[in-house]
């Protein structure tokens, strides 16, 4: 079976100030990687425009209504200190929360083995009824409600292992028993939340703090010691990944000292884990990476791994 990239030339029309970390040219640099040859057997597909009823799982309608009726027709509109939004930012948005309900529905249903998804804005900061740290909606858990009220999946897992916590996953969460919420993040760091006794009403959110500087082996122990098998008990029918790639040391966001092969493992885990308990099902989908040479790296080694596994490698 085959990897399906789900990406669209609309998330390059989301454009945030001069200077700004989430640019255009991320999205251009991991294309640029995922071109050459190795990447040729990808199903390559167009994200779709998502469903306003999708987004409304994880978001009250009046906030996906001011998000859409401050679209700006020239300029930004600054819905916080860091967080803008430009004339291509709604449709950008709609094709970030496509892109992940569309591979949710194909690797559900067996059209493609596993997926990652290249779309902009991010999502994982995006709370219930704010947008912040450079997004708008929050993507993944989008996806893991998609996959319990269209699927009728029982059990499905988040796990993200960007740099900094995924508050919003969190928060649009908390109450929902039905899916697991994994994350490794540094701490102290944007946005201040993530400590271990941040847990959900019901218990099911993991959160494992990172001191500053941690590299490999304090993060192999901590995801092999506590995430996955934490997350292996609970055995998701369907795991979803943030993939933020801000860990990596030469990133200028933050201060975790991960290397290009450490994506590989992680993701080779993740796969790991996919396969215990959900016939290898991983949805993957973007979030941080602003050194824009470690994000084409680790995207390109995160992608090759779910292409080998996809393929029973």
């Amino acid at each position: 079976m085959t990897t399906a990239l789900y990406s669209h030339p609309d998330c390059l029309a989301h454009v945030n100030p001069p200077g700004h970390p989430e640019q255009v040219a991320r999205l251009k640099a991991i294309a640029a990687a995922l071109a050459a040859p190795n990447f040729d057997p990808l199903d390559r597909r167009e994200a779709p425009l998502g469903a306003v009823e999708a987004i409304r799982r994880a978001h009250p309608l009046q906030y996906i209504e001011t998000i859409r009726d401050n679209i700006p027709d020239k300029g930004w509109v600054q819905i916080d200190a860091d967080t803008a939004l430009s004339p291509g930012s709604w449709t950008a948005a709609l094709r970030a929360v496509g892109a992940m309900t569309a591979a949710v529905d194909a690797v559900l249903t067996g059209e493609v083995a596993n997926a990652f998804i290249a779309t902009r804005p991010p999502g994982h900061h995006a709370e219930r009824a704010q947008g912040m740290g450079f997004c708008l909606f929050a993507n993944a858990a989008i996806g893991a409600l998609h996959a319990l009220e269209t699927h009728k999946l029982s059990r499905v897992a988040i796990l993200d292992f960007d740099v900094h916590h995924g508050n919003g996953t969190q928060d649009v969460l908390w109450n929902e028993s039905r899916i697991h919420f994994a994350s490794s993040h540094q701490m102290p760091l944007y946005p201040g939340t993530g400590a271990r006794h941040e847990r959900g009403a019901y218990l099911q959110v993991k959160n494992a703090p990172l001191d500053p500087g941690t590299g490999r082996e304090a993060m192999q122990s901590t995801w092999e010691g506590e995430i996955l098998p934490w997350v292996r008990d609970w055995s998701p029918e369907l795991v979803i990944v943030s993939a933020g790639f801000d860990a990596h040391a030469r990133d200028p966001l933050a201060g975790l000292h991960w290397e290009t092969e450490d994506f590989g493992w992680i993701t080779e885990r993740i796969c790991d884990l996919a396969d215990d308990c959900c016939d290898g099902r991983v949805v993957s989908t973007l979030e941080g990476g602003y050194d824009l040479e470690a994000l084409a790296e680790s995207v390109g080694l995160h992608v090759e791994v779910l292409m080998a596994r996809g393929n029973g490698q």
